[in-house]
């Protein structure tokens, strides 16, 4: 409760402050001028005002920290700026307009902390023409080792009419005057002035982004009027490395295009990219020079840790690699081998320690035997054409009807053999070969015998293997398909080892029998469920319309169903034993899954069912719902009549469409990266879309733009895209999936951004990706609208740097 007061009382103080909209949005803002009184301070201030009328206006500090530094929130009570005004009435307290990073100090305690800026807004009364002087202190603090830098700036602005627009009020009272000529001395000594992008400045920003393998530089400036009519050419940008300068960067455009910009409007040049491995071992700076319109400026800008690594381990993926690994022992394929391997390890050795160490070795073979294939395949991929290769066929594997219908086919073929229509077995002499090496002595013998077991439990483990694989390579994350295998095959070969240990712990191991084919056989129906996802991929992802949402569920019930009568007796098969009495662990099973049956029937009438919301086909294929069917609100849009945003939400489905209607509207843009076959899209759809909160910032505040990554539908010519190794993409989700990893270096689904009404950049400086957590999502949606509101934006990228003016 004490939460959610606050964050009313926050946003009833934004709306305040940005009150009188017509007015607000329609005045250009009047500027002021911050001096810094002691001079090099890690934090520079910029200040405007915005006119709200009624002889009322909102004093905007926006303060630009210094990479490496931190400041401190309003709450703080030992190191919060302090704002003293000498004239004027101010009306309300001083509101922060962005959150703070919650971080954990020396002494473990919670702390927040702003890094690369930090915007205060105080209101206050006075008359047009009247001037506001005042002073800032802050304590700005380095992040990595906490020493604290306390500095005093002098701010002044003069209150006239936005419509005068003013020019920033210039210094007059002796003690400005003191302060200026101590900031030019200092300046004088280090012979570079560390400048900001101010919004009426003539300087330069820096942004950089690390797509993949590739480093781009974003240069930001904001044009002035009187650069318009002197119309400059071309800035020349150079790059240097250790000093040395090494090469002139090529910029995207060869001119600037003067007639299309007005003053204070944002002129912005993308380098060519350029390997970061070229860059060189240890190598955290990179820099360069600037030479524009008679000036010259020098930049630097610190490249990401290693350790932020752009992809993420996916850890649902993992958590079911092992659960199906654990699952595999259970089969009657392996299940018998476990006690008779231990037993030969634990008698066939000399001594205890040496038959647990062939146990040792007999697991780590088993596991090189799984992972090494796809590594070897993985690393050949990523070796010959690099991580775009790589992500390219995990792409082909995962969404093309090819693999998924052979996917599909062969679970629906594993799942016959489960229920014992015919045996699935590897060649005979394939698997007598292995069996003959597993004679010979030492380490190569206990390796053959590895291979023996997964060349003889492959009817078993085979559809499980394909299931672990096909799940990892929808992620982004080129290695996961490895992980997630060493995940499924360490679960698979621990019981190995583990029993060698401690071999006391074969007693109380269930003894094989009938059991075992139960267990086969409820794979069986699993395998029929899991084989309907390839089928609904493909289906989903070329359009057939032959899978719809209650089709697929109407199969999942009618198969789970089946699943319950056979554990409770009532459906036998071929090789099963006759039960003669029904095991409490047969009826707890059977209670479980008659109650999935029962929670999945609603959805066949339009329940959400979120739960598994990610393996089902999306809520727009279904023919029925007892609330009514959603009306498509997008079939005049292109590429509507076969896409789809949930929700019943407008939006656009072309990225040059979206940015056409946010500039008609001055609304920023909700960019989703999705996939037909994305199961993560699914659940964030379905759990956090679908909040009230959600919903509402999303249909009023935001144009929506949703990207499909893995539509296969063929472009008209003119709408081809060219990437920028220079592929061209002709197919719908191969454009949208190069255009989020150029622009914004996402190559995972989903994948989120907030950007300006121009689409040229960001109003949150950072993306977002799978997150259920409702708040965490709000967050992101409210700060890009505060941004946009105070004419924040940033470069597409997540990191900047400084630029200094010689």
């Amino acid at each position: 409760m004490k939460k959610l007061l606050k964050t009313l009382v926050l946003a009833l103080a934004l709306v305040l402050t940005f009150a009188n909209g017509t007015n607000a949005v329609a005045a250009e803002p009047i500027y002021g001028k911050v001096v810094d009184v002691l001079g090099g301070a890690p934090v520079k201030w910029t200040l405007y005002a915005n006119e709200e009328g009624n002889d009322t206006y909102a004093l905007v500090f926006h303060g630009t920290l210094k990479s490496g530094y931190h400041g401190y929130p309003l709450s703080d009570p030992y190191s919060a700026p302090i704002f003293e005004f000498q004239n004027g009435t101010l009306v309300g307290k001083m509101v922060e307009t962005l959150k703070p990073e919650e971080v954990t100090d020396e002494y473990g305690d919670k702390v927040k902390h702003y890094h690369g800026q930090m915007i205060f807004v105080q209101r206050i009364k006075a008359e047009a023409n009247t001037k506001i002087t005042g002073t800032i202190s802050t304590n700005i603090c380095t992040d990595a080792t906490n020493q604290c830098q306390q500095s005093s700036f002098d701010f002044n602005i003069t209150l006239a009419p936005a419509a005068a627009k003013a020019e920033p009020a210039k210094v007059e009272e002796k003690a400005e005057e003191k302060a200026e000529e101590k900031a030019e001395e200092k300046a004088e000594e280090t012979a570079t002035e560390t400048v900001v992008a101010e919004n009426n400045g003539a300087e330069w920003m820096v942004d950089g982004i690390v797509k993949g393998e590739t480093l781009n530089l974003v240069f930001s400036h904001i044009v002035t009027a009187a650069e318009l009519e002197a119309k400059p050419a071309m800035p020349v940008i150079s790059f240097e490395r250790e000093g040395q300068v090494i090469e002139t960067i090529a910029l995207r455009d060869s001119e600037i295009d003067y007639e299309g910009l007005k003053a204070q409007d944002t002129l912005r040049l993308v380098t060519n990219g350029f390997k970061v491995a070229d860059l060189g071992e240890g190598v955290a700076k990179i820099g360069g020079n600037i030479a524009y319109n008679e000036a010259e400026y020098s930049y630097e800008i610190s490249l990401p840790s290693s350790e932020e690594d752009a992809t993420k381990l996916d850890w649902s993926s993992l958590i079911t690699a092992i659960l199906w690994g654990f699952a595999a022992l259970l089969t009657p394929c392996v299940f018998p081998m476990v006690p008779m391997t231990v037993s030969f390890f634990i008698k066939g050795s000399q001594s205890p320690a040496q038959g647990r160490f062939r146990a040792t070795m007999y697991g780590f073979f088993i596991v090189a035997l799984y992972v090494l294939p796809i590594a070897v395949l993985i690393l050949i991929s990523n070796l010959a054409g690099g991580s775009n290769v790589t992500n390219d066929i995990f792409n082909w594997l995962s969404t093309h009807w090819i693999p998924n219908l052979i996917f599909f086919a062969i679970f629906m073929i594993f799942a016959a053999s489960f229920f014992g229509a015919f045996e699935i077995t590897m060649p005979s002499s394939l698997v007598n070969k292995s069996d003959a090496g597993a004679e010979k002595g030492g380490l190569l013998g206990i390796f053959f015998m590895a291979l023996t077991l997964v060349l003889v439990s492959f009817s078993c483990t085979g559809p499980i293997v394909g299931t672990v694989i096909i799940s990892s390579t929808s992620g982004g994350n080129i290695w996961m398909p490895i992980l997630t295998m060493a995940a499924f095959a360490t679960a698979f070969a621990l019981p190995f080892t583990l029993l060698a240990w401690f071999p006391s712990l074969l007693k109380n191991m269930p003894k094989s029998g009938g059991w075992l084919n139960s267990v086969k056989v409820v794979l069986g129906f699993i395998e029929i469920a899991l084989g309907l996802k390839f089928l609904m991929t493909a289906d989903q992802t070329y359009h057939w319309g032959l899978l719809d949402r209650e089709i697929y569920l109407a199969i999942w019930i009618v198969t789970f169903a089946l699943l319950g009568l056979y554990l409770l007796g009532k459906l036998r098969f071929a090789h099963d034993d006759k039960m003669e009495s029904l095991s409490v662990k047969r009826l707890v099973m059977a209670i479980l899954v008659f109650s999935f049956v029962v929670y999945l029937i609603p959805g066949m009438f339009g329940a959400p069912l979120k739960g598994i919301s990610g393996y089902l086909p999306p809520m727009s294929t279904q023919d029925f719902r007892l609330d009514g069917n959603p009306k498509n609100h997008n079939t005049q849009v292109k590429y509507g009549d076969f896409l789809h945003i949930p929700n019943n939400l407008e939006g656009y489905f072309d990225l040059e469409e979206a940015i056409a209607a946010a500039k008609e509207q001055n609304k920023p843009i909700f960019v989703d990266v999705t996939g037909h076959a994305c199961n993560n899209c699914r659940e964030m759809e379905s759990y956090v879309w679908s909040d009230t909160k959600v919903t509402r910032l999303m249909s009023e505040e935001y144009i929506v733009c949703a990207l499909y990554v893995d539509d296969k539908t063929a472009l008209a010519e003119g709408d081809y895209y060219t990437n920028e190794n220079g592929v061209e993409m002709r197919e719908l989700g191969r454009k949208n999936a190069a255009i989020a990893i150029d622009r914004w270096g996402i190559n995972a689904q989903p994948g989120y951004v907030l950007l300006t009404p121009d689409g040229q950049s960001m109003v949150s400086a950072k993306t977002m990706s799978y997150d259920r957590e409702i708040s965490h999502f709000v967050e992101f949606l409210e700060n890009g609208l505060n941004n946009h509101k105070n004419g924040i934006s940033f470069g597409n990228g997540a990191f900047s740097g400084n630029v200094t003016k010689k």
